[in-house]
């Protein structure tokens, strides 16, 4: 069976020699047997202790708990209850740091589609990164509530062609409208666009958000801050331009 010196035990497990020697002064973790020398020595079993002391230390138990934890006739199961919850806690952990590596990703992604770009341009990138998922709710709402109105759609055209039926059709139409209507003013009250060019995060009126040209993720549109007509991109509309009807990206996200 191994055998190991203070400084050994002390190298295996990241701590100094004094402080293997202190927590024999407190009892914690007394040697198996001392050399004929009056060094200390510990066994395989010694260095496992010292190792739970350790992870113990790190989850910020002082030294007089620990000391009572091991002193336990059967410590394994709380030792046990504690490991489970490092594990929890490192994978939450874990979790965070692959989001930000992400968000990080799509960030180095947004920028490479930029000629030129500038702190404005980061920050507006940033802010439609923290956007994209309540953004993407809003688009899954559209989608629900638009396939029932679709096999409506498809059912009534195919029955009107196959049967002769028309009635149904008409109803399609009559539902159509008022759906079109008011899911439109729904969704454009939801929904805000950068400026490009000054960075504003403005609403636009119904009318022109309901006719201008588009793409799934940007819409032609007139900036109300510096007149800049061009594409601008979507997001869910922010609590700041909600209420004031424009804002830069920053002030809008502080705002949040």
């Amino acid at each position: 069976m191994s055998k190991y010196t203070t400084g050994e035990i002390a190298k295996l497990c990241g701590v100094t020699v004094r402080t293997v020697q202190y927590y024999d002064t407190r009892g914690i973790l007394v040697p198996s047997e001392l050399s004929e020398g009056g060094r200390r020595l510990y066994s395989e079993e010694d260095l496992k202790r010292m190792q739970i002391i350790c992870f113990l230390r790190d989850l910020g138990l002082s030294i007089d708990s620990i000391g009572q934890l091991l002193s336990e006739e059967h410590p394994a199961s709380v030792i046990s209850l504690l490991l489970d919850q490092q594990e929890a806690v490192l994978k939450e952990e874990i979790g965070s740091r692959e989001e930000k590596l992400k968000k990080l990703s799509e960030l180095k992604s947004g920028l490479k589609n930029l000629d030129d770009y500038s702190v404005e341009s980061i920050g507006d990138i940033a802010y439609i990164m923290s956007n994209k998922e309540k953004l993407k709710k809003l688009h899954l709402v559209m989608l629900a509530t638009a396939i029932p109105l679709g096999i409506l759609q498809w059912s009534s055209i195919i029955l009107w062609i196959t049967k002769g039926i028309r009635w149904l059709f008409a109803v399609w139409v009559i539902v159509a409208i008022p759906y079109a209507v008011i899911l439109s003013r729904w969704y454009f009250r939801s929904v805000a666009y950068i400026c490009p060019q000054c960075h504003t995060v403005f609403k636009p009126t119904l009318r022109e958000a309901f006719w201008a040209s588009h793409t799934p993720a940007a819409r032609k549109l007139t900036c109300p801050s510096c007149g800049h007509k061009g594409f601008c991109v979507e997001v869910a509309a922010p609590e700041a331009a909600a209420e004031n009807g424009k804002g830069t990206a920053s002030e809008v996200k502080d705002h949040a």
